[in-house]
């Protein structure tokens, strides 16, 4: 059973297409990935799920009401969180959980129950009367997300929630989502932690408005990386990184901290052409170089390269 089924959806601005016929389903209970770089689409598209936008064509079943034709009760199925945390600051804690309980229609007994609840989440049992600008980072960031489903909806979407948190506190903040999603609550997340990607069921890729993959981590990377991932790690990387992506006989280089991500076809005939180009060729001093397991990053930046590339031809 879908909880949310996309098809053809298109936003246009103008002559600018931001959304471009994107079509897929989302399962129930499933955590979903929705990954692009900026401007690649993602909160446009996640404006028309939620309602809040008109498509330009196309239509969405989100909660099994029409983003098109039944916006208001689309708003009714859903929560939402963006990466502000949706919070006013200037309230108290109960005083937002009493503020948006009564904006999703939670009165006398039901709110209190829930406001017990958003509490013990969001780990402030007690603390109710703190202003909310007060909060750690990441107890706002629970805050903010257990208000979301305050109403209980199917469906919550979360926009970057993470961004500016610690690496503890996002990791806290996955642990509620599993939570979620294992009480039946679909989760529609963006998010440009790919770390954070590998915690989804399936994770969708979007670059100018289009999807240009969809799967498991496990499947994207199968799918999509079938050669060897070489991990180089060398004096002078920039310059080697430059030596590198001129090379023909490589399909892929990125840069990783300190280290350089090649994308060869063949692991024996790559290494020897990484140490004759760099060693042999340009005195660069090589001190490590392993084939590694491809990350999603690996697939993300040869996804948005080969779309790119295609664009241009």
């Amino acid at each position: 059973m879908f909880s949310i089924e996309v098809n053809k959806l298109t936003k246009t601005f103008g002559s600018f297409i931001a959304v471009n016929g994107i079509s897929f389903n989302v399962n129930q209970g499933e955590i979903f990935g929705f990954l692009g770089a900026n401007g690649a689409g993602k909160s446009t598209a996640i404006r028309m799920l939620c309602g809040i936008l008109e498509p330009t064509s196309g239509d969405a079943m989100v909660g099994g009401y029409s983003v098109m034709n039944q916006p208001d009760k689309v708003k009714t199925e859903i929560g939402y969180m963006s990466q502000k945390f949706s919070l006013y600051n200037d309230l108290t804690v109960e005083e937002n959980i009493n503020f948006f309980g009564g904006v999703y229609g939670l009165y006398n007994h039901k709110l209190e129950e829930r406001k017990k609840w958003v509490l013990k989440v969001a780990f402030l049992e007690g603390q109710q009367n703190l202003l909310t600008a007060s909060l750690p980072g990441g107890i706002k960031q629970r805050l903010a997300l257990a208000i979301a489903v305050i109403h209980e909806p199917k469906i919550v979407f979360l926009d970057e929630p993470t961004g500016g948190v610690d690496p503890i506190s996002r990791r806290n903040f996955w642990d509620l989502i599993n939570e979620l999603s294992q009480s039946g609550v679909t989760v529609f997340v963006t998010t440009h932690y790919l770390d954070e990607a590998e915690f989804c069921n399936t994770i969708t890729l979007i670059n100018a408005g289009n999807i240009i993959a969809s799967g498991s981590s496990k499947e994207l990377k199968t799918k999509y990386l079938t050669n060897t991932i070489l991990e180089v790690e060398c004096d002078k990387v920039i310059a080697a990184l430059d030596i590198l992506s001129k090379q023909k006989w490589i399909d892929e280089t990125s840069i990783f901290g300190n280290y350089i991500h090649v994308n060869v076809k063949d692991e024996n005939e790559g290494r020897k052409l990484i140490k004759k180009v760099l060693t042999e060729q340009n005195s660069i001093i090589i001190s490590r170089l392993d084939k590694i397991v491809p990350t999603l990053e690996d697939v993300f930046i040869y996804l948005l390269e080969k779309d790119e590339n295609k664009n241009v031809e």
